[in-house]
Order: C-alpha cells, then structure tokens, then sequence
C-alpha cells in the first residue's frame, strides 16, 4: 500500500548544546489532538536529517489549561513528549534581561502580579531606542492575545508619555488602539518571515487580500501552524 505524501515540516526551536545533544521546543498556543503524532513525526525527520534524536519539549502559551495528549502507544512503538506550561515559568529573570526584548516574554509567565509585570514590560519598552518601539509594543500585543489582557495593557500603555508616539503611529496605532486590519498585516507578515523564512508571493497576496477576521484567526493560529500552506489553505 503506497502512503503518499509532500510536505516540508518546519520546527519551530531546534538548537545544539555545547555537550552535542540536540533540542527541539515546539510552541502551541492550542490543545491540539494530533500533537503527540506530530512531535514523533518532527523528532524522526530531524534524526533522518541529523543522525541523532532530539530531546523534545512542547512549550504552552495558551489561556486554556493544556489537555493534550502528549504519548503514543503501539505494538512496537512507545514515544513521549514532556509539555511546559509557560504560567509555570518563573518571568523575573526575563523582566531582568539585559535584552529589553526579552522581558515581552515574561507577559506568559509567572512573576509578581498581572499589572506590575505589565508596567515593568512597558516601562522596558519605553527605555528602548525609539525606532525598536513600535514593534516591541506590537509584539507585546500579540502575546497578551494569548492570555485576553490586550485591553489592560492598552490602558496601561495610555499612561506611559514616551509611549504617545507609538499610539500615533500609522501603523502600529491602530493595531492598539483600534485592532484594525491594516496595522496587523504589516507585523503578520513579518513575523511569518520569521517563523517561515522568506514569504512566497501567494502567501503574502493571501494576507493582503484577507478581512480583520481572517487576520485575527491567522494571528491566533500562527504559532501552532506547521507550515505555511496550513496556516493559509
């Protein structure tokens, strides 16, 4: 029986330590069904690739408590992934980085209480170089859709004056204040450049073409999809 099939799988993190030993994280910021069969299948093409099996970790962002499942079980096949639950990260030493861009990161994980983590992230931001501050404060937003705060950092971020002129920027305004589709395409884009490297011209045209719901749906899914063409059917 013939089992075709095409398709290149991207990883999201695959990293070598100084020992040699390969490590493989995988964001989701869904329960998904098929996670399990999906990291064996990631963990087998990157032994094919590289000759040697990965350690695996599936990093969580999502606001509903994981419940996926993370084993497979078979006559001749046993395989696990362990799974990671952002919330259960300690944030300080993000919000302590000497890299501004990493305290964005903390907006996922635990440290003190909900608004002083958001004030601290924002007040990093605000010390950075101005031109790096749109897109800080942008990818901020993207994250705190994943935990349904955007509207108390919108609020918080009101309050920071060397923030005003991000507010009235003509793009990543109205990502802000307003949610509209014209200031999300320009980060979507690029953080799928990111994610997938250089944007084929049917992606990009997809994205331009798509309503403020559509890109709402994209931008939710964007760290889970595995490639491009699942991302954008």
């Amino acid at each position: 029986m013939e089992l075709p099939e095409v398709r290149n799988l991207r990883v999201d993190l695959l990293g070598e330590t100084p020992e040699g030993e390969l490590v493989h994280i995988e964001l989701q910021s869904t329960n998904d069904s098929d996670m399990a069969l999906r990291m064996a299948e990631y963990s087998l093409a990157i032994c094919r690739r590289f000759g040697r099996m990965p350690a695996q970790v599936i990093l969580y962002v999502g606001y509903a408590p994981a419940s996926m499942k993370t084993s497979l079980e078979g006559p001749h096949l046993s395989f696990a992934c362990p799974i990671l639950d952002a919330r259960d990260m300690d944030g300080e030493p993000w919000l302590s980085s000497t890299h501004g861009e990493e305290s964005i990161l903390a907006i996922l994980m635990r440290s003190g209480t909900e608004i002083d983590t958001i004030r601290r992230i924002l007040r990093r931001i605000s010390e950075a170089d101005r031109a790096s501050r749109p897109t800080a404060l942008a990818e901020l937003f993207i994250l705190a859709r994943l935990r349904k705060i955007a509207d108390i950092i919108e609020r918080e971020a009101q309050q920071v004056p060397i923030l005003e002129d991000i507010m009235d920027h003509e793009v990543f305004g109205p990502l802000i204040r307003q949610g509209r589709a014209e200031g999300t395409r320009d980060t979507v884009l690029r953080l799928l450049a990111r994610r997938f490297g250089p944007l084929p011209e049917w992606a990009r045209s997809r994205i331009e073409s798509m309503s403020a719901n559509e890109i709402d749906l994209v931008t939710d899914r964007l760290l889970d999809a595995p490639s491009l063409n699942d991302l954008l059917p």
